[in-house]
């Protein structure tokens, strides 16, 4: 019966702080329309799987959407290989771009920022 509790008190747990986070999904107009419509925080993550700095990026990113704090944000994932009409429409030249929009403004962009600060900075300017 401990056992049991011990188990129900960890999926409760784990539950909660999902609730807590930002999603990350894959990209789809649909979708984007839709939040930035709705004046939700999004965040475009333009990345490559052969990037470097990509990979940088990626579990700083990860850590941040986990906070409380951006719990309303969307990240939407484009692959930088395989969505050129997308990246000609929000005008991205290279991979490790990240575009923020508060509703349907863009409020930040940055290119190949690797640093905590930076990245979380321009999260924050989606719920600010």
């Amino acid at each position: 019966m401990k056992f049991a509790k011990t188990i129900l008190t960890i999926a409760l747990t784990s539950l909660a702080f999902m609730a807590m986070a930002g999603d990350i999904k894959p990209f789809s107009q649909q979708e984007f329309d839709q939040l930035t419509k709705a004046g939700k925080p999004v965040v475009l993550d333009i990345s490559a799987p052969w990037c470097p700095t990509c990979k940088e990026q990626k579990p700083i990113i990860d850590g941040l959407m986990k906070q409380p704090a951006y719990k309303d944000v969307t990240l939407l994932t484009i692959d930088f290989d395989s969505a050129k009409p997308t990246l000609k429409q929000f005008k991205v030249a290279m991979q490790s771009t990240l575009v923020a929009f508060k509703g349907e403004k863009e409020v930040g962009r940055s290119v190949g920022d690797t640093t905590p600060a930076g990245l979380e900075g321009l999260i924050k300017k989606t719920v600010n």
